[in-house]
């Protein structure tokens, strides 16, 4: 069976020529050539760039990004990778509920369409926000204490010194203040026993009872009670001390004695 050419041949085609006013005319061979290398010039022009300027895939194929969100990097790493997509360290962040090492951000997030080999940013938990020791220097222990469980950390020693400080006051914290720790972690406090202004008295050779009165008269307390063996002193009289006699004590300051007691 044979159609009819309802069309001439390209050759027979007429192309009418193009004119300008004052430029002379153009032939039609003349403008296809000059059209034809200009087509060339443009396409080697693009695989230049493609492949030298901008080494890219002439058709990247897109793809939605993964959700990595709650995994650990070393799993989040390997989804991206599977997915065809380039994992990249955005570094890390507190967070108050994920864990140490968990991605908590990605860019682009999950369901973006992007072409492969994108690189995918992730940030990781560095676990909850530290917290600062407050100062509370010079403050009440009982406010001190409050102010510290009010920061979220704990107060988890006091110890009490003598020093030429207001008796009461805290002196310092350890860890020193503005150091920053885990949340409810425990902060110790160093409180001020006063200056060593009572002179510790003489016991030895009182009893216990008798000691224990004349310290609290000199506002002193009676602290450990230990007993020894010995046939050189009466038993139940202190036959040692500590501090020692003539020692310059804080108000309150225990003063530990030991007591004579019969041998075998």
């Amino acid at each position: 069976m044979k159609f009819r050419r309802h069309m001439p041949p390209l050759h027979q085609l007429h192309i009418p020529s193009i004119r300008f006013p004052g430029i002379p005319e153009i032939e039609r061979e003349e403008a296809v050539r000059w059209g034809f290398w200009l087509v060339v010039a443009l396409g080697i022009g693009y695989l230049i760039a493609a492949i030298f300027v901008f080494p890219a895939p002439l058709f990247p194929h897109h793809q939605d990004v993964p959700q990595v969100l709650g995994m650990t990097i070393v799993d989040a790493r390997k989804a991206v990778t599977t997915a065809h997509f380039v994992p990249s360290d955005a570094g890390s962040e507190p967070h108050p509920f994920a864990p140490v090492g968990t991605v908590i951000w990605q860019d682009p997030p999950a369901g973006v369409e992007a072409p492969s080999d994108m690189h995918v940013a992730l940030t990781v938990s560095a676990g909850p926000p530290r917290v600062p020791v407050p100062d509370v220097s010079g403050l009440d222990g009982g406010l001190a204490t409050r102010l510290i469980n009010a920061a979220g950390l704990t107060v988890s020693k006091v110890e009490s010194v003598q020093a030429a400080f207001p008796t009461g006051l805290t002196m310092m914290t350890r860890p020193a203040a503005a150091t920053a720790l885990a949340p409810r972690s425990g902060v110790g406090l160093v409180i001020s026993r006063g200056a060593p202004t009572i002179t510790v008295p003489d016991l030895i050779g009182l009893s216990v009872g008798d000691a224990k009165t004349k310290l609290e008269t000199l506002g002193l307390e009676l602290g450990g009670v230990t007993r020894k063996r010995t046939t050189e002193s009466t038993p139940g009289t202190i036959i040692a001390q500590r501090p020692a006699a003539g020692t310059l004590a804080a108000p309150g300051t225990d003063v530990d004695v030991v007591s004579a007691r019969l041998p075998q």
